[in-house]
């Protein structure tokens, strides 16, 4: 890597993989990559993972040229939680359930918790005990200790309706801190009802807390010996990060972050407003969603049970860079799941010319059990494996600068016998292999596309991972959607770290909520991340409100330092409508800024419907939203546009949300919104009735002067 000039300050991110742990350096003024490393995975070290990570920190600083106080921003993502899941690795965690009469009963029944399969032979470790009077203090006490003696060496305290009412689980907390014993509370992990499935979540939550707080104290050591003054930042499984205490009560949130990373990469980096993000490393390819600008997250299913963890939704394909060829009844039939790293086979791509010599096509079976379809070749340099990073490279689709970028020649070569037993020439050959692999790709992307509703007009297929353009270039040639490989996609996974905003989420249930309730489910999310750190100055809320389940939603995220790069006069105007007219498939010419601020403009085409009845349809306006880097932030098929000051806005907002409020059988459908004030995007497109819109809209507004510019964006629901 080039050398650059020594920055004033960086973020680090950090990401512990099963085998490596990458490091990379931002700068925090440009977000210019500025160095990266990678070192193996110390999971056999005295310190754990620890170790690997403070290796990594010290080899990253020592490359870069800067001191460890210049660091503002540290975090670490880790798979470490996800393995001890998957492994069974757990802690016997003790239940207190708190109740009397149906209550106890209802809560006896969660030991069935410890039926709940980790891994093959490995279920959750449970241990129970009763207890009838929380307010009595040697009742509880007397409660953690019979558990303790039970073996359980980490504690759940849970309680029917304690998301109304939890002095109960309160008092077990207590007294199991005064006992010097790590504790899980059902109401700190979920606000939401369901006693079995909070408790759930709150019981894997607990058995994995003691080696997560293990690790957490070593890495926070460490640092802090090295001179890093910056808070240490973890990694959650939304798309986020939490700060290192919030990490010590809820270390769940960190099972299944390892996509989360890469996702955060491409939204942050490439700045992604409407895609499939297809991470692709050796083995699989792991899927997910950026809609609108935002992740898409559900709850996550862990030990085949639905929980309440707000993961990322992510879809995973056994097909990578690494993935083998097999073949039957002369054609190709599959690619993967098995693959070179698994088969322990060297690529043949990247072998020399002389290596290949002589080559002949032979089945391999990859491990014990697995068929004996799988192809590689024997040559003179020894047996290697035909991958789908051969047959891209073959024919030719992978980007010159690509991380995967092998000599075509060379590849060529290496498929040359596949080719040969096919009975077709080598181009043939790498096409039928890509065709495969693509098509059960394809069928997940189809799926999210449809899922998630996405408008393919302004859709894009971003590739990440080390094995991006093995799928990536030849998926997009065959959907037609715009396809990129992200910028540094083989440490796409730690730049989403280091540029990752803090995040928290907050979900209650509310029958009949008021905008007092929806304020308040708000206002608990934004203090939580600026709680971790967040500047006060850049945190955005989005909140949705679904009357139909009384579901109330906020999710809050914001940076840890105030941005300084600035976005607001990067691109000119003549720039922005050309990206916009890109996007909306129309010329130059027929695009109009209908609105703008000092950090976005507002354009749009106006279109009329086609067809014999184009005469006397409605017109539309598609709207694109293109911010100070030429980037589209926000699309829409038709929008109204309104320009006005922030004094206006009340008065303003509240007329035009009165007249684009339509009405039907399931009663009032306030229009979907969008703020544009400052640098911020506000997001009221969630909320569907027209008081609470308003009151949201007002604390959007509340700490900005009433002369400065303001442009709604609103979507009429049909």
């Amino acid at each position: 890597m080039a050398p650059h000039p020594r920055p004033s300050t960086i973020r680090v991110g950090i990401d512990v993989g099963g085998t490596f742990t990458d490091a990379v350096a931002v700068s925090a003024q440009t977000y210019e990559l500025l160095g990266q490393v990678k070192v193996p995975t110390s999971h056999d070290h005295p310190d754990g993972v620890a170790h690997g990570i403070m290796s990594a920190l010290e080899r990253l600083l020592a490359d870069v040229g800067v001191p460890a106080s210049d660091v503002t921003f540290l975090a670490h993502g880790t798979t470490q939680a996800t393995n001890a899941l998957l492994e069974g690795d757990v802690a016997t965690v003790g239940i207190v359930g708190i109740g009397r009469g149906f209550d106890a009963l209802a809560t006896r029944r969660l030991r069935s918790l410890g039926k709940l399969t980790l891994a093959p032979g490995r279920t959750m470790p449970v241990r129970y005990t009763g207890l009838k009077h929380p307010e009595r203090p040697e009742e509880v006490r007397s409660a953690v200790q019979r558990v303790r003696e039970d073996g359980a060496q980490v504690l759940v305290a849970v309680e029917p309706f304690s998301v109304d009412d939890p002095l109960g689980e309160r008092a077990v907390a207590a007294e199991a801190a005064a006992q010097g014993v790590p504790v899980t509370t059902t109401h700190e992990i979920t606000q939401l009802y369901g006693l079995a499935k909070r408790a759930r979540t709150a019981v894997l939550n607990a058995g994995i807390m003691p080696r997560m707080l293990e690790t957490a104290d070593l890495v926070e050591q460490s640092i802090t010996k090295a001179g890093v003054t910056a808070p240490l930042m973890v990694m959650r499984c939304d798309g986020g990060v939490m700060s290192l205490a919030e990490m010590r009560g809820r270390p769940l949130l960190t099972v299944l972050s390892g996509p989360a990373a890469g996702v955060a990469g491409a939204l942050m980096s490439e700045r992604v407003s409407e895609g499939v993000f297809l991470e692709t490393g050796g083995t699989s390819t792991d899927i997910s969603v950026i809609r609108r600008g935002r992740v898409q997250v559900r709850h996550a299913r862990l030990g085949d049970k639905e929980t309440y963890l707000p993961s990322l939704d992510v879809r995973t394909v056994g097909v990578g860079g690494g993935s083998l060829i097999r073949l039957g009844g002369g054609g190709v039939t599959d690619v993967g799941p098995r693959s070179a790293h698994i088969a322990g086979l060297p690529y043949a791509c990247f072998a020399s010319a002389a290596d290949l010599a002589d080559a002949r096509l032979v089945t391999v079976r990859p491990r014990e059990g697995d068929p004996e379809d799988y192809v590689a070749v024997d040559a003179a340099g020894g047996r290697f494996a035909l991958t789908l990073t051969c047959a891209a490279n073959a024919l030719g689709v992978v980007p010159e600068d690509s991380y995967a970028r092998a000599d075509s020649t060379v590849a060529r070569l290496a498929l040359e016998p596949l080719a040969a037993s096919l009975g077709t020439d080598v181009e043939a050959a790498a096409r039928m292999v890509l065709a495969k692999a693509a098509a059960r790709v394809r069928t997940v992307v189809d799926a999210l596309v449809e899922d998630y509703r996405l408008d393919r007009d302004v859709l894009s297929l971003v590739g990440g991972g080390g094995g991006a353009a093995t799928v990536t270039p030849f998926l997009g040639a065959d959907t037609g959607l715009d396809w990129r490989i992200c910028a540094h996609s083989e440490v796409i996974s730690p730049l989403g770290v280091a540029l990752a905003l803090v995040r928290e989420s907050v979900e209650r249930i509310v029958p009949n909520p008021t905008h007092a309730d929806v304020l308040a489910a708000r206002t608990e999310a934004e203090k939580a991340v600026v709680e971790q750190g967040a500047d006060p100055a850049g945190v955005e809320v989005d909140v949705t409100v679904d009357p139909q389940r009384n579901l109330i939603k906020a999710v809050a995220t914001g940076a840890t330092e105030l941005r300084t790069k600035d976005r607001a006069a990067g691109t000119d105007a003549a720039q922005a409508r050309a990206s916009a007219a890109r996007s909306l498939g129309v010329a130059v010419e027929e695009v109009t800024e209908l609105a703008g601020t000092a950090h976005h403009r507002v354009l749009g085409a106006r279109r009329r419907p086609r067809g014999p009845l184009r005469r006397f349809g409605r017109e539309r306006t598609p709207v694109r939203i293109v911010d100070g880097e030429g980037v589209i932030r926000l699309h829409s098929a038709d929008a109204h546009v309104d320009a006005m000051t922030v004094g206006e806005a009340p008065a303003t907002l509240a007329r035009l949300v009165d007249e684009r409020t339509s009405y039907g059988d399931g009663g009032s459908r306030a229009p979907a919104v969008w703020l544009l004030v400052g640098p911020k995007i506000a997001n009221l497109s969630g909320v569907l009735d027209e008081e609470q819109l308003l009151s949201l809209a007002a604390t959007e507004l509340r700490s900005r002067t009433p002369e400065e510019s303001l442009v709604a964006v609103m979507e009429e629901r049909r």
